[in-house]
């Protein structure tokens, strides 16, 4: 199997746990601003809520992907408020081609003080934990 990992951060949480997955994979977590131009089985993506969605900067990313480069996307993320992106993420993916996994992690994330200190080294070894099933 071949991952990638990507990922989008505006405080460092989803960075925190792409720099985890990644690490348990063998792979070095990048941002969205780096392409994926490789083959890969499946593309670990972190991002979070903005403004009540996911950013234009990850639509964007998303729409940017070649489906016959990437044969599914696992979602991941941290928020403070909200939970899952994944639907937001599917209808991005949906677009281009790109089947979602059924399954992906999400924690808490701090925010101005809400969840402080979150993600936290239970959070991070959860994220390890859940990645273990795509190896």
């Amino acid at each position: 199997m071949k991952y990638a990992v990507r990922y989008y951060t505006k405080t460092g949480n989803t960075m925190r746990l792409a720099e985890a997955i990644a690490k348990e994979l063998g792979v070095e977590p990048l941002p969205i601003s780096v392409p994926v131009t490789e083959q890969v089985d499946i593309l670990f993506l972190g991002n979070s809520y903005y403004a009540f969605n996911i950013d234009p900067e990850v639509k964007a990313f998303v729409g940017s992907l070649d489906r016959s480069k990437v044969g599914k996307i696992v979602n991941f993320g941290s928020a403070a408020m909200l939970n899952s992106t994944y639907k937001k993420v599917k209808v991005e993916a949906d677009k281009v081609g790109i089947p979602m996994d059924d399954k992906e992690f999400h924690c808490k994330g701090e925010f101005k003080g809400i969840h402080r200190g979150r993600p936290n080294a239970d959070d991070i070894k959860a994220a390890v934990e859940f990645v273990k099933q795509y190896k």
